[in-house]
């Protein structure tokens, strides 16, 4: 059972494609919709995590993946400082 609900406000053109589209596949509008937007969804999250690159691309991404790091003062100051309530914390 569906627990939440989204409401959209939406042009007459907007509403009859839909229905098409869902007709078309043998969904319900609502069914249609979810599916094509959590479809949507799931290509955006993952555009985020993975990517693909053509073979120079990827030379020159390991690459600077492999390069020695340069001196960064502020992060080393930062990772220096011990977490709030850490205490108790064994390294």
């Amino acid at each position: 059972m569906r627990d939440s609900s989204i409401n959209l406000r939406i042009l007459l053109e907007q509403h009859d494609l839909l229905d098409r589209a869902a007709t078309l596949l043998g969904k319900s509008r609502s069914d249609f919709i979810l599916e094509t937007a959590c479809e949507r969804a799931k290509t955006i999250v993952l555009e985020q995590v993975f990517f693909c690159l053509d073979e120079e691309k990827f030379r020159q991404f390991t690459a600077l993946l492999d390069a020695p790091q340069e001196a960064n003062p502020g992060l080393e100051r930062l990772l220096a400082v011990k977490a709030p309530g850490a205490q108790g914390i064994v390294e």
